[in-house]
């Protein structure tokens, strides 16, 4: 594929889907990635080819080899999205597109091939439209969309590899938070950082994450439900935590978020909160919190409220916060009115129960 062309994707059903009564079941109650549809894209590129034999087929294990090089050099990433099922029935993604360009971006600091975006909302489109009895009926459920891209080449050796499978599998999602948003503690890590500047940190790659267990190990050994990584040079100033980017609310109506400087992955849900927080009357600032800043706002009160956010979560409070000094509270532990409505918010877009004015809704026919 080079240029504006569109691969035909070759349909190959799945000879053997779960039953609708099994599928049923199954819905009921999904959790958060346990479950998986009948399908998955696959796509091919090689080296002097391009992309090439794009599929829709039967979800099931890929065949690989010891030597491939993503199980030697890590060259792998990821994106993850949802469709959802609207209350009139249609089936809708939310900002497809920006997952697309942030994937090219993600490929291109791994040395990978770009995937023209094009073809990237097209092969979700597909697997939408084949799997769409997968999505689950009901408020904040929704179907898990996750694209990823990993080096397939048999080969050992420090270089880029010459050949690479894309796929697509979706996973039906139940609420989140099961009875209700609950606010969650979290740890502020002394040892462990994210992302150094000039790493991976604007990458959604697995080595990121895989760097992050420990520090969540560590966080949960603590009590807490999520970690916070400080930045890695000063080790002062507030980046994400382990899968969200986090902003803060004060008391004058300012909505505060760390900067993207290459070390914070640049959250999809996050732009799409800045643009519905500056419309919402919120003075919008991206600039740098120090965690001594954070502490002492919080318990002066003019740090009025903390949220994280995120794909799966949308948007999650933070009520506590943990640290080897001890602990504080974030304006009394409860979610707080902003963050309650800018979730509010988001999600009737997501779901076309609000108006779409960015154009961020795309319908799947």
């Amino acid at each position: 594929m080079s240029g504006g062309d569109m691969l035909d994707f070759e349909i190959r059903p799945n000879p053997a889907p779960v039953s609708a009564v099994e599928r049923a079941a199954l819905l009921v109650d999904p959790g958060f990635g346990r479950v998986f549809t009948d399908h998955m894209v696959t796509i091919r590129y090689a080296d002097g080819k391009g992309w090439y034999d794009p599929r829709i087929e039967a979800r099931a294990p890929i065949p690989m080899d010891p030597a491939s090089a993503v199980l030697h050099y890590a060259q792998e990433i990821f994106e993850g999205l949802k469709a959802y099922r609207t209350a009139d029935g249609s089936i809708t993604m939310f900002r497809p597109e920006a997952n697309a360009a942030r994937f090219i971006a993600s490929a291109r600091r791994l040395a990978m091939p770009e995937l023209p975006a094009e073809l990237f909302v097209e092969s979700l489109r597909k697997l939408v439209e084949i799997d769409r009895d997968w999505i689950p009926e009901g408020a904040d459920t929704s179907l898990y969309l996750r694209p990823f891209m990993f080096a397939s080449e048999v080969f050992l050796g420090v270089r880029p590899a010459n050949e690479y499978l894309y796929c697509v599998i979706a996973s039906p999602a139940g609420a989140y938070f099961a009875g209700g948003v609950k606010p969650v503690t979290v740890w502020v890590s002394p040892d462990y950082t994210r992302a150094a500047p000039g790493g991976t940190g604007a990458a959604k790659c697995g080595g990121n994450y895989a760097a992050s267990l420990s520090a969540q190990a560590e966080a949960i050994e603590a009590g807490c439900d999520q970690v916070v990584f400080l930045d890695a040079v000063e080790r002062r100033y507030v980046e994400e935590l382990g899968g969200m980017n986090v902003f803060f609310v004060y008391d004058d109506n300012t909505l505060v978020t760390p900067p993207l400087t290459g070390t914070i992955l640049p959250g999809i849900t996050r732009d799409a909160l800045l643009a519905l927080a500056a419309a919402s009357g919120h003075q919008v600032v991206e600039r740098p919190v120090s965690f001594a800043e954070w502490q002492a706002d919080a318990e002066s009160g003019r740090l009025r409220e903390v949220f994280a956010c995120g794909t799966a979560a949308v948007i999650t409070p933070v009520a506590r916060v943990r640290h080897p000094g001890g602990e504080f509270v974030i304006g009394g532990g409860e979610p707080g009115r902003s963050t309650s409505a800018l979730r509010e918010q988001l999600v009737a877009v997501q779901r076309g129960d609000a108006p779409d004015p960015h154009g961020w809704v795309t319908h799947i026919r």
